[in-house]
């Protein structure tokens, strides 16, 4: 007879600063969740969104309970996830709170138009999604969101803005790939054994 794996015994006091550390060694993708209508939105910078299914089309996004987004989206049942390109770092950063505009006041300088649910889109965003709340699992100080994607809108960019170790950093395919080529014909070749 086969034992049981005897569980793991995990010390539960692990401090939050060394948790969000670690986390920061995680690269994501920078979006910005927007939520509302009309005069009544909002928005927040995230790295936390990801895919859940592609049939149906549906992601998640994690986002605190405590931030302005997430009584909107608990009302209205909508919200929409805009992909940031690598031009578009003051947008992150003033959806995150730097100078410390809130609301409707955080989408000035930039081009938004009204997705399906009324929801802002970014214009020039990578990609646009509009989503239609399926569900949220409320945990700890977040609120897992799900999303069923309802419309998409892209863009023909292609530099993606990421965040890595506390920085935001542009990902660009082309100068990229154009960068490891360089690096890879340069550096001397070892034989396997």
């Amino acid at each position: 007879m086969n034992a049981l794996p005897r569980p793991l015994v995990m010390d539960p006091a692990v401090p939050a600063a060394d948790f969000r550390d670690a986390m920061r060694h995680l690269a994501g993708g920078v979006s910005v969740v927007t939520a509302g209508r009309g005069r009544d939105i909002t928005g927040m910078t995230v790295t936390s969104v990801t895919s859940l299914s592609v049939d149906p089309p549906t992601l998640i996004v994690s986002i605190n309970r405590d931030a302005s987004s997430f009584p909107l989206i608990q009302r209205l049942g909508t919200f929409c996830v805009n992909v940031l390109n690598a031009d578009q770092l003051d947008i992150a950063e003033r959806f995150a709170g730097k100078g410390g505009l809130k609301g409707a006041a955080r989408f000035a300088g930039s081009d938004w138009s009204s997705s399906l649910s009324g929801a802002p889109l970014l214009v020039d965003a990578l990609a646009a999604l509009d989503c239609e709340v399926e569900e949220i699992v409320e945990r700890h100080s977040h609120g897992i969101v799900i999303g069923r994607v309802r419309e998409i809108r892209r863009a023909a960019r292609n530099a993606a803005l990421a965040y890595w170790n506390g920085q935001y950093v542009a990902i660009d395919h082309e100068e990229d790939a154009a960068r490891m080529a360089q690096v890879s014909m340069s550096s001397p070749r070892r034989s396997l054994p």
